[in-house]
């Protein structure tokens, strides 16, 4: 076996995003990922993280030079080295069942991370933000993927398993019905008094006001969510490029947001359509030719599938039946509408650390279809391993 640094090589760079593609033949389920969404991950002009950090590629190849496994590695400079120990990641972990292959690629990571300082790597993760390529799938093969989430082989847990890899935390994705969810009696009672409460009014997204909306978000997110591992507070100008970034993919019957009377920003339930069920008819291409096949899906109306991308409510309101009456505003909007082109919903994955939004999203009718698992393997061997702290 040969492994072989991508660098700068577009050959190699190519051979990187087409391996899956062989590897996955067989998997009905899977669902190629525009290439373009990998792409964008080493790209120093299009991912930030890589201003101060650093990310490589390998590729591993067989005696007769054929593709059998590729990883990534990458850390975030400083940032890494914030918390107990320095961690870095590791992650677009795809190999043949051959656990000698898998293993030169965790070692390739390994030691190229512990060259820049690092005591541990967490995978298989991005290199960038929790809501993309995040996590081993565990459970969940007999359903499609959403947009952005992993597909991994099964034998891949054994590899990491052996190689010394722990369940650092685990991350439930759950399913519910949009139009008829099997709602508790208890947070339906608790939404509908929010509803008739005059402290308090909820709002469907304009597209012609979202620098508006972006700064509601960023204020909700930051008291909201900024607390939590790993979590990081976020700017005025990183809210409205996130916002900007979105606005294609935006549909306002989705996307609800929360207000007291007297106009402050206190919930928000951002819900996006399931992009997968166009781009798995894309061959990971977003050409000029794949945009319009795009568009010409779209107008279809294929789908019918939704993404709940993140969930939150300013802290102070917590506990009062905000939380219940913004998860169900778009449901009962859908109740109300027999041409509402939504049928189901996948929820954002919810990690085992959040109790609390565990039992929240099970009230709400919906069930763990989908598992992941982030690990973490600590190169000190004689070091405690402990698992991502509990919230709350």
């Amino acid at each position: 076996m040969r492994l072989q640094e991508i660098g700068d090589n577009k050959k190699l760079q190519e051979k990187f995003i087409e391996f899956p593609v062989e590897l996955y033949a067989n998997d009905a389920n899977w669902i190629r990922p525009l290439d373009n969404d990998i792409q964008s991950i080493f790209d120093p002009q299009k991912n930030p993280h890589l201003e101060k950090g650093e990310a490589i590629r390998w590729l591993l190849f067989d005696e007769n030079e054929h593709v059998i496994g590729r990883v990534a590695a990458f850390h975030d400079g400083k940032e890494a080295k914030v918390g107990e120990i320095p961690v870095g990641g590791m992650g677009f972990f795809e190999c043949i069942e051959d656990e000698k292959a898998a293993f030169i690629l965790f070692d390739a990571c390994r030691d190229w991370l512990k060259e820049r300082g690092m005591e541990a790597m967490d995978g298989p993760i991005n290199f960038g933000e929790r809501d993309s390529f995040w996590g081993l799938m565990v459970k969940g093969w007999e359903f499609e993927p959403t947009y952005k989430m992993p597909w991994t082989k099964k034998y891949y847990i054994d590899f990491f398993e052996k190689y010394g890899f722990k369940d650092y935390f685990q991350q439930l994705v759950f399913v519910s019905s949009i139009s008829h969810p099997n709602v508790t009696a208890a947070v339906e009672e608790k939404a509908r008094r929010i509803f008739e409460n005059p402290d308090y009014y909820f709002q469907q997204i304009e597209k012609s006001n979202l620098p508006k909306y972006a700064e509601d978000f960023k204020i909700i997110f930051n008291a909201a969510w900024a607390k939590f591992p790993g979590v990081k507070a976020m700017s005025s100008e990183q809210a409205q490029k996130l916002v900007k970034k979105m606005k294609p993919i935006i549909d306002e019957q989705l996307l609800w947001f929360a207000y007291t009377k007297e106009g402050d920003p206190v919930a928000f339930f951002i819900v996006i359509p399931d992009l997968n069920q166009i781009v798995k008819h894309l061959n990971g291409k977003l050409n000029v030719f794949g945009m319009i096949k795009f568009l010409l899906l779209k107008a279809k109306g294929v789908l019918t599938r939704a993404c709940g991308v993140i969930f939150g409510v300013v802290p102070e309101h917590q506990g009062k039946g905000v939380e219940s009456a913004i998860a169900l505003r778009f449901r009962q909007v859908a109740r109300e509408n027999p041409y509402y082109p939504y049928k189901t919903m996948d929820m954002n994955w919810i990690g085992d650390f959040n109790p609390k939004m565990l039992r929240f999203v099970s009230q709400l009718g919906a069930t763990n279809d989908k598992t992941y698992i982030t690990y973490r393997f600590l190169f000190n061997p004689n070091q405690v391993f402990e698992r991502c702290p509990r919230v709350g």
